[in-house]
């Protein structure tokens, strides 16, 4: 889930916000945008467009360099974001395959990679997004970030908790009625079937 994503990133920009509080809040901002940031090609060619495995850890060094090497506002945010997108891009090849309904696995492609010029296939350690598994694991990492950061960041976790849970609950049933208008036929327009009568 993308939810689950955030949380990870929660977590990594935690251990900034450890060693350096006054970017505590950017630090969190750019985890949150950077953990969603690749999944908002669900409306081009999902876990393709936006998703860059091998390609984000180019801007996530370089960045992470200038923020050690001069540290403000900018340079850990932009730092913070490329690492937790590159992190979210190679993580799908954890999860399940990239289709409706990823539980049958019926086919094996997880994230695609520009550099290698193909779809990897997935690991399945976390069944798929929306599984039990995914559930409980984004539970377990929004444990630790309640108490990594306070303000306005625990009500946004506990958020995203609550729409991981909804999401955990629907996934099923919203692949089945997605199926089914699919696999749906189209029905005869009027003037169709004003055809087929006077033909017969």
């Amino acid at each position: 889930m993308a939810t689950t994503h955030v949380f990870v990133g929660l977590l990594l920009a935690g251990a900034v916000a450890f060693v350096a509080p006054q970017f505590a809040a950017i630090a969190a901002i750019a985890a949150i945008v950077g953990g969603l940031f690749p999944d908002l090609d669900v409306v081009a060619n999902h876990r393709r467009t936006l998703h860059f495995p091998v390609y984000y850890w180019l801007p996530a060094g370089l960045t992470g360099a200038l923020a050690l090497a001069v540290p403000t506002t900018m340079t850990v945010g932009l730092a913070v974001f490329f690492l937790v997108a590159a992190v979210h891009s190679l993580s799908d090849l954890l999860g399940g395959s990239h289709e409706l309904e990823p539980w049958d696995g019926t086919v094996d492609r997880a994230v695609y990679s520009h550099y290698h010029g193909r779809w990897l296939g997935a690991r399945r350690w976390v069944g798929y997004d929306g599984s039990p598994g995914d559930l409980a694991l984004a539970g377990a990492l929004a444990i630790p970030i309640l108490f990594l950061f306070d303000g306005v960041v625990q009500p946004i976790v506990i958020g995203m908790l609550i729409v991981s849970i909804s999401y955990a609950l629907l996934r099923r049933p919203i692949a089945a009625s997605l199926k089914r208008g699919l696999e749906r036929p189209e029905r005869d327009t009027p003037n169709e079937r004003g055809l087929e009568s006077i033909n017969e």
